[in-house]
Parts: C-alpha cells; structure tokens; sequence
C-alpha cells in the first residue's frame, strides 16, 4: 500500500494539473479565434465593392472550422458560407470558407419547380486575420472569388477589408 500512495498521489495531481492548465479561453487572455464575432467588411474592387453595410457573423470552432453568414444572405436568398481556420503566426490567423450562390431561371428554366432560383456557382473567401492583443477584436483583408456552376473562375472577385469583434455577454 505505501508503495501505491505516491502514485495514486502524483497521478492526481497530473490529472489536476492537466485539467486546470493554462486554458487561456477561460483565464482571459484570448489568443485564438474561437468563439462568436460580427464584422464590418468592405470591398475595395470587383461586385462587392458597391455594398456599403456589409456585415458579417462568424463562429469559429475549437477544431479548425468555421460558419459565415452575412446580412445579404437573403438577397438572393443563399445559404451560410462554411469553412476551415488555421493559426498561422502569433495572433495571426487564415481562414477560407466557401457559400453557395443562386440565381434567377432563364425563360426556358421557368418550368424546373425551384421557388424561382436555382444553382449559380459558388464563392471562395480567403481572409488573413490580425487578432489583437486582448483577442477581443481583429482586422482582416479579404480576397474574393467567383465561380460558375462548372468550376470556372468567374468576373466578380475582388479584394476588401474586415474589422470585427468578438461577440460577448455585457
């Protein structure tokens, strides 16, 4: 018995060491992306760039995914864009997601009962992401593309801008 205590004792004192470690999501100092955030972007070139409110929800995952939706994702009606985020420095971070896009039927799809849209490609996100200090907010540049319901590149890409918060009980 005596030869057990010191590692029944050292094995719970790893366990409660590992289980009170350093988890910075609950001790205050944010240093990953994980969590709830609203964004305001703007684009600076191609389709986007006349879009002067738009704003975007993430939510970022613990395991590396991510969901976007915009305050434009009813005109036309398009789902939540879902994707992948990684660390890529410190307090640097990338993530790309991709959305589906819809599109009004030609005359002769007017027939295909679609609630009157059908498929019109889609669009790829690529944003690299500055969180700050307090990892309560992060700046961000957007590169967009577009592309068709075959898979080819498409006018419309562009480039923008992004600052968000981390959302936040008050």
């Amino acid at each position: 018995m005596r030869k057990l205590l010191p590692i029944v004792v050292g094995t719970f004192l790893l366990a409660t060491f590992v289980s009170c470690g350093n988890d910075r999501e609950t001790s205050g100092a944010k240093s990953t992306l994980a969590g709830a955030w609203k964004s305001r972007i703007q684009f600076q070139s191609g389709s986007l760039a006349s879009v002067k409110d738009l704003e975007f929800m993430y939510v970022f995952n613990k395991g590396g995914t991510m969901t976007e939706s915009s305050n434009y994702d009813a005109a036309p009606p398009v789902p939540p864009a879902y994707g992948v985020w990684r660390s890529v420095g410190s307090n640097q971070f990338e993530a790309r997601y991709e959305f589906y896009m819809t599109r009004k039927p030609a005359p002769e799809e007017a027939a295909i009962p679609t609630d009157g849209w059908l498929p019109g490609g889609h669009g790829v996100l690529t944003e690299k992401i500055n969180l700050s200090a307090d990892g309560n907010s992060f700046s961000s540049g957007i590169q967009y593309e577009v592309f068709d319901p075959s898979g080819k590149r498409s006018p419309g890409g562009g480039t923008g801008t992004g600052n968000a918060a981390r959302l936040t009980f008050k």
